[in-house]
Parts: C-alpha cells; structure tokens; sequence
C-alpha cells in the first residue's frame, strides 16, 4: 500500500491556498537524499514555503517534493524525498498535519495521539515545534 503522506501533503497545501495561507512543510535536513540549502537549517530541520509565489516549477509527486526557489536572492534546487517531510502547515495559524516518524516503510505515517491503539505503547514523546 502507498503511503498516505504525500496525498495529505497536497491536500493541506490546496486546503491553504484556496484559503489565502501561506502552505510551508518543515523537513528533516539530515535524512538521506535532501537537498537544502545548508545555510538555512536551524537543528537539522529546515522550514520551506511552497506558496505558487515562493517556488518555480513545484513538483508534488508521491516519492519527492522539489522545486527551485530563492534564498537569500540565488535562485537554488530544492529536492526532498516524501518521507523527510514532517509536517505541512499555514504559516499563519499553524493548522495542517504534523507527521510521526515512520518505522515501517508501508505505513500510515499519521496516526492522531487520541486515535492510538490503546496496547501500543511509545517511549517517545512529540518533540516538534513551530520555527517562524
């Protein structure tokens, strides 16, 4: 089965736009295969705007998001694998889907805390917070 996370990424994405909110996603920088620009990673995460405004040629497939966009004023590639995208989210108000970390390569990588299996048990805790 496809992972449910880059459908729930377009959709909060269109979900914001149609609302006139700034859609931005937060990644981990470290994972393997993401190309960010280094300079603007702030503990191995990196917060990127995907507004139509922000980005040229935004590409939402199911296994990468990439597009090019300026930093700084340099216009620079932008190439992040589905799986290294934590959260998508408005800007202003911080509604959208903050994604658990995915153990298992075929799973549903949201699961709501209220939601839960009550037998399966995390030592972790969320740890995620909002970078503005």
């Amino acid at each position: 089965m496809t992972s449910t996370r880059p459908y729930l990424l377009r959709a909060i994405r269109e979900w914001a736009l149609d609302n006139g909110l700034t859609p931005q996603i937060l990644v981990d920088a470290g994972a393997e295969g993401v190309t960010v620009p280094d300079a603007y990673v702030k503990d191995g995460k990196i917060v990127l705007n995907i507004h139509d405004q922000a980005v040229n040629n935004l590409e939402l497939g199911n296994d990468h998001v990439s597009f090019s966009a300026r930093f700084g004023s340099v216009a620079m590639p932008v190439d992040v694998p589905i799986a290294a995208v934590m959260a998508v989210f408005a800007r202003e108000n911080g509604q959208g889907i903050f994604f658990q970390v995915d153990d298992e390569p075929d799973g549903d990588p949201v699961a709501p805390a209220d939601t839960a299996p009550a037998n399966k048990k995390s030592s972790k805790r969320p740890h995620l917070k909002l970078v503005r």
